[in-house]
């Protein structure tokens, strides 16, 4: 076989091979694209539910905080008809 026969296949099969690689990775890319979008799309909405999850804590720490001062306050209005025992020292004779 002739030396420039055989260059010419060596090229010809080198190219095939480089044009079908090639498809294949612009096929991943796309793939790998896609991927990346979804992604993203999902954290902006792990992100909005994160603020409405802290608007919510909020909310519930401003009503804790509420209920507790009706409590003290019911408390001391309970604690106030009680008059507290008067505690005798114990002399050391």
């Amino acid at each position: 076989m002739d030396d420039f026969l055989k260059m010419d296949i060596f090229f010809g099969v080198t190219s095939v091979a480089v044009v079908v690689v090639s498809v294949l990775l612009v096929m991943v890319l796309i793939r790998l694209l896609r991927i990346l979008k979804t992604v993203d799309e999902v954290s902006e909405i792990v992100q909005e539910e994160a603020k409405e999850i802290r608007d919510d804590i909020r909310e519930v720490r401003a009503n804790v905080k509420a209920e507790a001062v009706k409590a003290g306050q019911l408390l001391s209005l309970l604690t106030g008809f009680v008059k507290p025992k008067s505690r005798r020292k114990k002399s050391s004779s």
